[in-house]
């Protein structure tokens, strides 16, 4: 019994992960979205204006991080010995791929800010400001964004080869993956479908889970 309860506690788990992930990643792209314009050349007139916001939203990456990794872990115990070995790679690779992109993408930001609190008549509108800028928009908009497409798209096929998910959600996913692999271009937020699809799932599992509990602990009544 005692490990029939860490199975059901597991599920448990990876939605309370899921659920803190999507709102700090949540909350992460609206401070800095709604702090620094989406044009990779714009100037840093918001150094001088909302660099508050920024700092919070790096203060915060590490903590969405952890929550990211205990995410994908769980989720993996939960699909157990029904992984693929050819799709679990891809979604482990897509999964930690999406994470660095993320955590380079805050070093980015990150370095600018203490730079431009250190010397700011020197970074503004200097070449180097403008090639980290660039290189925090690429990073981001390009590798990141396409690594959590990959992620939905190979967590989605998963859920329709082993049914850990209900297939109305895999269908889903596929249907965010694709429009955040082919469509994040043309919209500035386009990229709250992964956060909103990591809550989806992580909502459907800690109702699935807590049916499996009342369903146990049935079974266990009428053999008492």
């Amino acid at each position: 019994m005692p490990l029939a309860g860490k199975r059901l506690r597991t599920p448990r788990a990876a939605a309370i992960a899921g659920i803190l992930f999507s709102v700090l990643l949540t909350t992460i792209l609206f401070l800095i979205l709604s702090s620094v314009p989406r044009d990779p050349l714009e100037s840093g007139a918001w150094l001088g204006t909302n660099p508050r916001r920024v700092i919070i939203a790096i203060n915060l990456m590490p903590f969405a991080g952890i929550a990211f990794l205990w995410f994908i872990g769980v989720v993996r115990d939960r699909l157990g010995d029904a992984e693929d070995r050819l799709f679990a790679t891809a979604f482990l690779g897509s999964g930690l791929l999406f994470l660095a992109m993320m955590f380079v993408t805050a070093s980015v930001f990150g370095a600018i800010v203490i730079v431009n609190s250190a010397q700011p008549e020197a970074l503004a509108n200097s070449t180097t400001f403008a090639m980290a800028r660039a290189f925090a928009y690429i990073v981001f908009n390009v590798y990141g964004v396409k690594m959590a497409g990959v992620f939905m798209m190979v967590t989605s096929t998963l859920a329709l080869r082993t049914g850990f998910l209900a297939r109305w959600i895999a269908f889903t996913g596929l249907a965010m993956a694709l429009a955040l692999l082919f469509g994040s271009q043309a919209f500035d937020w386009s990229f709250v479908v992964f956060p909103a699809w990591a809550f989806l799932i992580s909502v459907y599992i800690l109702i699935d889970n807590f049916q499996l509990v009342a369903k146990a602990q049935a079974k266990l009544t009428r053999a008492g």
